[in-house]
């Protein structure tokens, strides 16, 4: 028996780097992308939506790479219902080991109506022709009904069973809009089950939006009702509102195994990983609150549970801090540690770097060190997350002196390595920040605008280290640069270099924005 098909098992399907990706702002370039499916791949994540090959030659690289790379997990593509959509999917796909077309059209009066512009009996026939033909290419086919919970139940009934007949493995029932309530999905649910008669041939999926902050709820009340698939993202991004958030359904059936008996592949100790990777890349900060991965989701600051803290941790903790990938130990490495200690704290904390790169972040490590009186595991993770968004850059930080107060007019003095070429200026400004960038753009000049500017400190201190995004737009393309620096203004500039250095292989690259689905 598949593990798809195991009574109790529940099929992770992530879709962080195509749902989440179309997320305004959240735009990933393909080293950013591998890097997470590696992260989501170790994590056990079941099927990884790779991207959506048709939108943009960035997409179908990205789908194409990930393929190639990676080995457990499924890689899976998405594509509309037609033919140019399918094949363009199933030659991005080629290269993996385990492969899926996942295949959507619109099922909803409304959409069929004023979107599709298509009578149901047409779109019916979509159904049959894309699944079809998306068996050509592989066994593993998913079809969508794209805003099912607002279809005709009768229709919607007539649609999945054709779908299933055409070769349908996955049937995913998507809430499009985030419009359904929990009691609501599940009776939906229950409904195909009942009506359905080759139902028992293919695994149900959820695929929840969080417009009303019930994707999670809705996600869980399906599954009980006997969905063994549920669509989700990292931190819950996505369009609008988002996406059912992973680490909150993992958790909850995890913790509350007694109410669902469930099971999952998920390894949870990845959760806090994967989450700062991917809120480190897309510069979507993740909420002080957020369950699971907030930075207060195991904080206890009422005097109250602090008492009840020290008798028991049961008192007020459901889970364990470890159980999600955080770790009780405070200072974890010093300057006087080797090169040995260092090597096993970044294999802990999931990294596996070549010797070179290992030598380079040693070199940073021991120069954090001697600048912090307590180096903790996110500041590890921040300086190799820093190393490897920097690497390979054609515009190179190479020196930054800044002098601001009282009594100066905010001035920047910056030395930058452009393509093999030293460079260097002087700049005025408002303020710190405005001089640096000022001095950036007099040394490189470039017409993007600047959209994001944000700051935040990667642990307690003021000599915490400073992860800084910066979000640069120029002619309708976005990125996001990434800089982290226990001095703010070092990471500042770094971060605006590796936005520039992104803009730069979009100019050489042009590629479209991602398509809604």
């Amino acid at each position: 028996m598949s593990a798809a098909r195991e009574p109790n098992r529940v099929v992770i399907f992530d879709t962080t780097l195509r749902d989440g990706e179309q997320s305004p702002g959240a735009s990933m370039n393909l080293d950013e992308k591998i890097r997470i499916a590696q992260v989501l791949e170790a994590m056990g994540v079941d099927v990884i939506e790779a991207g959506f090959p048709i939108a943009s030659q960035g997409d179908f690289e990205a789908v194409n790479q990930i393929a190639r790379i990676v080995v457990e997990s499924t890689v899976c593509g998405l594509a509309r219902a037609t033919k140019g959509d399918i094949e363009r999917a199933a030659e991005a796909l080629k290269p993996a080991r385990r492969r899926r077309i996942h295949t959507f059209i619109s099922t909803s009066p409304l959409h069929m109506k004023y979107k599709l512009r298509m009578k149901p009996d047409a779109v019916h026939e979509k159904v049959i022709e894309s699944v079809a033909f998306a068996r050509r290419f592989t066994d593993d086919v998913e079809w969508s009904c794209e805003d099912g919970t607002r279809s005709d139940h009768d229709f919607l009934c007539r649609c999945i069973e054709s779908a299933i007949k055409a070769g349908a493995g996955t049937i995913n029932i998507p809430d499009t809009v985030g419009y359904t309530i929990p009691e609501e999905y599940a009776a939906l649910i229950r409904m195909l089950f009942a009506r359905v008669p080759n139902i028992d041939k293919a695994v149900i999926s959820t695929h929840c939006h969080n417009d009303l902050g019930l994707a999670v709820a809705n996600s869980l009340a399906a599954i009980r009702a006997g969905a063994r698939q549920v669509e989700c993202t990292v931190n819950g991004l996505g369009e609008r509102a988002g996406n059912a958030a992973m680490e909150e359904v993992v958790m909850a059936l995890k913790t509350r195994h007694d109410q669902m008996p469930y099971v999952v592949n998920v390894k949870t100790e990845h959760i806090m990983r994967a989450s700062r990777l991917v809120s480190a890349i897309t510069g979507f900060v993740v909420q002080p609150n957020k369950a699971i991965v907030g930075a207060n989701a195991f904080a206890h600051e009422s005097g109250i549970h602090q008492d009840g803290m020290l008798k028991h941790a049961g008192t007020y903790e459901i889970m364990t801090p470890e159980s999600v990938g955080l770790t009780r130990s405070k200072i974890v490495l010093g300057k006087h540690s080797g090169r040995h200690a260092f090597r096993e704290k970044l294999a802990e904390l999931g990294y596996g770097l070549g010797d070179n790169a290992l030598t380079d972040a040693f070199k940073r490590f021991k120069d954090l060190a001697d600048a912090k009186k307590e180096v903790f595991d996110e500041d590890i993770i921040a300086l190799v997350d820093d190393e490897i968004a920097h690497a390979g850059e054609r515009i190179r930080l190479v020196e930054l002196e800044i002098l601001c107060g009282t009594k100066h007019r905010p001035t920047a003095e910056l030395a930058l390595e452009i393509d093999g070429t030293l460079k260097g200026c002087k700049a005025e400004g408002d303020g710190p920040v405005d001089s640096a960038f000022k001095a950036i753009h007099e040394l490189f000049p470039h017409s993007a605008r600047l959209l994001l500017y944000q700051v935040h400190a990667v642990t307690a201190g003021t000599d915490a280290q400073a992860e800084v995004t910066v979000r640069l737009e120029e002619n309708g393309r976005s990125v996001n640069g990434q800089g982290a620096d226990t001095d703010t203004m070092v990471a500042s500039v770094k971060a605006y270099i590796n936005a520039l250095n992104k803009l730069l292989v979009k100019r050489e690259k042009s590629a479209p924005a991602a398509m809604s689905a």
